[in-house]
């Protein structure tokens, strides 16, 4: 952007300033919601499906593994015994397994198949 324009557009800024339309806008003086927040691999595409009011399902198989796994402890911390939190640990590692094997649509995983037996530890100790 040239000078001459960069002056236009401040000038523009600064007399809406004075106007006042920068008073009351939402959010103003508040901290930017997940500034202090990590920035995962996928973040732009986790702006655009909450921005989009998207779910899990709007993203390729591959994100979506991931998304589970980072959500797994919430997950199993909505189960009550420790079957469900078994069978849940199983059905998502065999959804990884079939990923890791056969092609998958989205960037490759990062990730292997869960430990389940320390998956159950991590849970037992969350409740404790």
């Amino acid at each position: 952007m040239s000078d001459r324009r960069l002056r236009g557009v401040e000038r523009q800024i600064s007399e809406a300033e004075a106007r006042g339309e920068f008073k009351n806008l939402p959010g103003a003086g508040k901290p930017i919601p997940g500034m202090d927040a990590p920035l995962h691999e996928d973040w732009w595409l986790r702006q655009q499906a909450t921005r989009e009011n998207m779910g899990l399902d709007a993203l390729p198989p591959a994100l979506r593994l991931a998304r589970e796994v980072e959500d797994l402890p919430q997950t199993l911390d909505a189960l009550d015994g420790e079957a469900a939190v078994r069978e849940a640990v199983a059905a998502l590692n065999a959804r990884i397994k079939r990923a890791l094997i056969g092609p998958v649509d989205g960037p490759p995983l990062r990730f292997g198949l869960l430990d389940a037996e320390a998956t159950v530890t991590a849970w037992r100790e969350r409740r404790a």
